[in-house]
């Protein structure tokens, strides 16, 4: 059975990324997001969960400590699950597990957000710009101007 991760901060990309619920288990999957009282529940509802540190780039002062932190999390939970994929709707908390997964061997699927029908997002950038992710999938046709060898794969929900 294939080993499959899916990641996502913590709100709307989370809340995409949960929409994908119905392919969880066909896959040996281990969920991981920002540890924040609302996301507490998941850990009743899906096996293999797992928290980074919540932060947003609000709290300047502290934002880097915190990613820093998650970057060493990542690594962790990198290694103990070892997947053969990495499926995330971003966003910053996904960059570092991608770019771990990237560099050992992991697929990585990315999902840019379904928010954005006109514009582009920073992970997506990176990610795009960066070749992070082996497939990159947006959920607007419109979007394919802007990230054109995407694939159009239609919305999440």
């Amino acid at each position: 059975m294939k080993k499959v991760m899916f990641i996502s901060s913590t709100g709307g990309h989370l809340n995409e990324l949960l929409q994908l619920e119905s392919i969880f288990n066909n896959y040996d999957y281990s969920l991981i997001t920002e540890k924040t009282d609302a996301n507490r529940k998941l850990k009743k509802q899906y096996k293999n969960v797992n928290y980074l540190i919540y932060g947003t780039k609000d709290h300047m002062l502290t934002y880097p400590f915190k990613l820093l932190a998650n970057c060493f999390i990542s690594l962790f939970l990198y290694f103990k699950y070892h997947p053969d994929y990495i499926i995330t709707t971003g966003a910053h908390t996904a960059g570092p597990m991608c770019s771990i997964g990237r560099i050992f061997g992991s697929k990585v699927i990315y999902i840019e957000t379904f928010a954005n029908i006109h514009s582009k997002t920073i992970t997506g950038v990176l990610f795009y710009k960066f070749h992070v992710a082996n497939l990159f999938i947006v959920q607007w046709p419109s979007m394919l101007k802007l990230y054109p060898k995407a694939i159009c794969g239609g919305w999440c929900f």
